[in-house]
């Protein structure tokens, strides 16, 4: 028996990219899939359109949301998709042939994996500004589990329309969670918790739209803010830094750096140092507590460091020194976003 797969689309006033972004699965080189639609109180007409298309492909079924938002039809969907597998597609994007086959065979080549992921293109291209496309390199480098354990505080690991994971996995945790953070980094920062495996797909298999509506510009839920808080309160659980709790320092005295992890100070975290290579900032004292260069590390019994500077050239220039005073890696360090 072929295996199928649940495709997950919320939508609203999608009218004028559905067609595009249903084309693409129609040409998906594996053909058992269903499409859970749910309609988020649209008033383009894309919903109409949509079931008339259902009348004709008994595969599609189109849902409205019961309620209003992005995470309700989430939900609402989500309790609908009659597969195991559930692969995530936005109404704006638009999905390779090989992704749904090559995410199915990613699943049973590792058998107790609980979500695969692709690699992106960003399209159109006029519209990428610099640090977008900065983001989608470090996250199309972003592949492997040990990849995702040593830089799943620096940023969503993932793009969301890119994602096929196990429904029970995921509505075991109650699936989306609703929260002044982003939905889909937070599903992820709670499979990870949970010991979860998660992977990407070393290939391109979406088109993912930039658009200057796109929720992560205009909802508050996808701030800086709201990324700083959400990240702390996972990062405050995590093993690694509860063990050195007591011995961890953070890289960065700049008063933007303190501004970021005020979160995770705020819930008891306080460092031995402050790192930072500005000489004129060395010597002084943050709250009592000393900033120092990094040689300040391998005198002091080698602390914890989270690398809270956020450029990310800066960052690896950072652990490059780590790296060299023996340092691993997602054990002694980690970056924060």
């Amino acid at each position: 028996m072929p295996e199928f797969i649940s495709v997950l689309l919320p939508f609203h006033n999608a009218g004028e990219t559905l067609p595009e972004c249903l084309e693409s699965l129609f040409r998906q080189e594996h053909r058992h899939w269903e499409l859970v639609a749910v309609n988020d109180h649209s008033t383009d007409g894309a919903d109409a359109w949509l079931r008339q298309l259902a009348r004709r492909d008994e595969r599609i079924r189109v849902l409205n949301n019961p309620r209003k938002g992005l995470v309700n039809a989430l939900n609402h969907g989500l309790a609908a998709c009659r597969h195991e597998l559930v692969a995530r597609m936005d109404a704006d994007d638009i999905m390779y042939p090989r992704r749904l086959a090559a995410q199915l065979e990613h699943f049973r080549r590792i058998p107790d994996l609980a979500l695969s992921a692709t690699r992106v293109r960003l399209f159109p291209d006029a519209l990428i500004e610099k640090g977008f496309r900065e983001y989608i390199r470090w996250q199309n480098l972003c592949c492997s589990p040990a990849d995702i354990t040593r830089q799943i505080y620096v940023e969503s690991p993932f793009a969301h329309p890119s994602v096929m994971f196990r429904n029970g996995r995921v509505r075991a945790l109650r699936g989306y969670r609703h929260g002044p953070f982003p939905e889909d980094y937070d599903l992820w920062l709670r499979l990870f918790h949970s010991g979860h495996p998660m992977e990407k797909l070393p290939e391109v298999l979406l088109d993912w739209r930039e658009s200057p509506d796109r929720v992560s510009r205009t909802d508050p839920r996808c701030s800086r803010e709201a990324f700083d808080r959400l990240r702390a309160r996972y990062l405050a659980r995590d093993p690694r830094l509860l063990a050195r709790r007591d011995d961890f320092v953070i890289w960065g005295a700049g008063r933007k750096t303190r501004k970021r992890c005020r979160h995770l100070l705020d819930r008891g975290f306080q460092p031995r140092a402050w790192v930072d290579i500005d000489p004129k900032k060395i010597g002084n004292k943050i709250h009592c507590t000393p900033v120092v260069s990094s040689a300040w590390l391998a005198r002091n019994g080698r602390p914890f460091v989270l690398i809270y500077v956020a450029n990310h050239g800066a960052r690896e220039d950072i652990a490059g020194e780590l790296d060299a005073l023996g340092y691993i890696n997602g054990r002694d360090y980690l970056a924060v976003g």
